[in-house]
């Protein structure tokens, strides 16, 4: 038999096509593929996406690899009376995550928001001590073994610095800081433990943190990472702040997670900072000035805002374990409502029709630069 001999142009053109295909055919189809071997990227999910919201079960499945419960597995509503536990929800997202292959960020085990009343009420060592107790050991160790990590204290330290003066302070002095991650790690001793908080780029409360950190670390107690909330806006915290935050906290010998990220496209209040949610402001037109959509400038804005943050994570994605967007579309992040109820805010990376926006795109081009 004859072999046909293929002229070499053919044998070029074939080549190249079958080049062009392998190309096509490794090209990240999610953000959470575009940075796997960097860092995971999560979101919080709310009741409704939990119990398996159709219109958002198959993006939540693609983008994400780790889910936070936005609130179901907070004190007042996992624990809201001493000898009662709601883990329904909770077991749920567990499910949720078992089905699409994903871990869970369990938040949060010691906060004084959102607290249980009776643990609220209690203005003794002992009392509060066996309450914490309890509380740890129902709630983390019924999850033992499926939690990739916890925040066990989040959002102990003020803006200047000092030590939130909450009712856990006021009860057991700051000595509850390191009984809070031991007590932690005897229950669940293979998850990585998180300190979480907000405004963690000013000097005065970065500062704060790591005298804090550093004391916890010489109690002998397991603490593991630092959780960074980005509830930022699209001029501050600079680059710059953010950098040498991820940086000073890393040199802790810690992990460094970006937690609660969002970007406040909106006016900022006056006298509103942080993500204290206590705070609140009067709803005033000039505080909402996109109720009919997002002007192509600002969505540009965004998504270069988007673009300069991720490129800096993945700078130091050796320092960095975990991204986690708080929320999934514009239409469920609480920057509707905080720090001003009924404002139209478009923080997140997917619209209000679960659609990509060009913060998304801008993300996916990270790593082509």
């Amino acid at each position: 038999m004859k072999l046909r001999v293929l002229p070499l142009a053919f044998v070029a053109v074939l080549a190249w096509s079958c080049k062009e295909k392998t190309a096509e055919e490794v090209k990240p189809e999610s953000i959470k593929e575009l940075f796997a071997e960097d860092f995971l990227i999560g979101t919080a999910v709310n009741n409704g996406q939990i119990n398996g919201d159709a219109s958002q079960a198959s993006l939540i499945a693609k983008e994400f690899n780790v889910l936070t419960a936005e609130n179901v597995m907070k004190s007042s509503l996992i624990h809201p009376e001493e000898d009662t536990y709601n883990f329904e929800m909770p077991d749920k997202l567990f499910a949720l995550a078992e089905k699409n292959g994903q871990k869970v960020h369990g938040h949060t085990l010691v906060w004084h928001s959102q607290l249980s009343p009776f643990i609220a009420a209690i203005e003794d060592s002992a009392s509060m001590a066996e309450a914490l107790k309890a509380h740890i050991e129902a709630v983390a160790g019924r999850y033992k073994g499926k939690v990739y990590s916890w925040d066990v204290v989040n959002e102990a330290v003020e803006g200047d610095g000092s030590l939130r003066q909450s009712v856990f302070l006021k009860t057991m002095g700051e000595g509850y800081l390191p009984w809070a991650f031991k007590m932690a790690a005897e229950v669940e001793p293979d998850a990585d433990l998180y300190y979480n908080d907000y405004s963690m780029t000013g000097k005065a409360k970065r500062d704060g943190v790591i005298k804090m950190v550093k004391k916890i670390q010489e109690s002998g107690a397991k603490i593991d990472g630092i959780g960074m909330q980005g509830h930022w806006h699209m001029d501050f915290p600079t680059i710059q702040e953010i950098e040498e935050s991820i940086l000073a906290y890393s040199a802790l010998g810690l992990k460094v997670a970006i937690t609660e990220l969002d970007i406040d496209v909106l006016p900022n209040p006056q006298g509103v900072s942080g993500a204290e949610i206590s705070q609140s402001a009067e709803l005033k037109a000039e505080l909402d000035p996109y109720t009919d959509g997002l002007p192509a400038d600002v969505s540009a804005a965004l998504a270069k805002r988007y673009a300069d943050i991720f490129a800096l994570f993945y700078k130091h994605r050796d320092k960095i374990d975990r991204v986690t967007f708080w929320g999934v579309n514009d239409g469920d992040s609480w920057k509707n409502g905080f720090p001003v109820q009924g404002r139209t805010n478009y923080p997140l990376l997917f619209d209000r029709n679960n659609q990509r926006k060009e913060a998304y795109d801008a993300i996916m081009k990270v790593k082509d630069k």
